[in-house]
């Protein structure tokens, strides 16, 4: 099955996968998945992932998701820039998610990357997701 937005994809089944309580969600992989992963890594939202090789080229992520206190640490996690619509944002109109408490994960010229190292980094981007 072809996916049109691996991206969009991979966030839902992070979504899915803590609505059930699970400790772990598979998903193909995919180097801006991986960038993706490292930021929410970085930022605490989830414990890690690992990378699992298989033949022809194809590779998949598990993620282990994270907890506090039986419930999620991430509350909330959204795709901004679909494929039917691309969110550009500047450093100036660069979004903050509930008053700085949540991140908003970029895709800049220097990498992709949470919305306050872009600020430091004076880049803007295409907005991929929003997570608090």
């Amino acid at each position: 099955m072809a996916i049109n937005d691996p991206l969009g994809d991979m966030l839902t089944r992070i979504r899915n996968a803590q609505q059930r309580r699970r400790s772990k969600v598979t998903t193909p992989g995919s180097r801006l998945r991986a960038r993706v992963l490292d930021v929410l890594q970085a930022e605490g939202y989830i414990r890690g992932y690992s990378t699992t090789e298989y033949g022809n080229g194809r590779t998949e992520f598990e993620i282990e998701l994270k907890y506090y206190d039986g419930e999620p640490v991430i509350r909330s996690i959204s795709r901004v820039s679909k494929p039917g619509r691309r969110v550009y944002a500047s450093v100036d109109t660069m979004p903050r998610v509930a008053d700085g408490l949540g991140i908003t994960i970029l895709s800049t010229p220097k990498g992709v990357m949470a919305d306050h190292a872009a600020r430091e980094s004076n880049v803007g981007g295409e907005v991929l997701c929003k997570v608090f």
